[in-house]
């Protein structure tokens, strides 16, 4: 069985978007974390441009299914800039500075986080992280095969059902509008030591 650290590093690739970087590592993927293999020979079959368009009409239209996971608990209110700020003092605790371009809820960021120091951030917003699940299964995605894997590796069982995910959420995310500025991704030096690295330049780096 692939290790959590690996799993969440795999996932962290499988989840960003698929360009031919991506797709040069699927074979080290693949041999890497076995349980993302049904979703890896889906992406590996399909025509680049294909994957390309899929992932934007999955994951760039609207928030149903948001890769931002504060905002399925805050959604776009004032809270949410209270919940950003904890995920950079999460990250700096275990010694991460994060810099770039994304917010720091993003799932890859936040998985490749979970890699290096466990998985603090994934537990914390397991609701979050099942509703995404459901979300997706529902929308028909290869990609909710990725969230199956990760929400594996979380203690208990996962939710049957959107009640019970919102249940475990506390609520669904408002709708208050409010601006928010992007924070970004993390970037260099990389951090961990294999198996980790071995999948290649991590998206969190150590801070100096």
């Amino acid at each position: 069985m692939t290790s959590p650290a690996v799993l969440y590093q795999a996932a962290a690739y499988c989840l960003g978007y698929p360009d031919d970087e991506f797709r040069v590592r699927l074979p080290l993927l693949r041999a890497a974390a076995p349980e993302l293999g049904e979703f890896l020979d889906h992406v590996a079959a399909e025509d680049p441009s294909d994957l390309a368009a899929h992932y934007v009409k999955v994951f760039d239209f609207k928030n149903r299914h948001s890769l931002y996971l504060s905002w399925w608990r805050d959604g776009d209110t004032r809270r949410r800039g209270m919940s950003l700020v904890r995920f950079k003092a999460t990250y700096r605790t275990h010694g991460l500075e994060f810099t770039g371009e994304e917010l720091p809820d993003f799932l890859p960021v936040v998985l490749e986080f979970s890699a290096h120091a466990g998985p603090v951030l994934l537990k914390e917003h397991r609701g979050g992280l099942e509703l995404l699940r459901l979300a997706l299964t529902d929308f028909g995605t290869p990609y909710a095969r990725v969230l199956d894997a990760v929400c594996a590796t979380l203690p208990g069982p996962s939710p049957k059902d959107r009640a019970e995910a919102l249940a475990l959420a506390r609520s669904g995310p408002p709708r208050e509008e409010v601006g928010l500025e992007p924070f970004g991704l993390i970037r260099e030096p990389p951090i961990g030591e294999p198996p980790v690295g071995e999948l290649g330049e991590p998206l969190i780096g150590e801070r100096s």
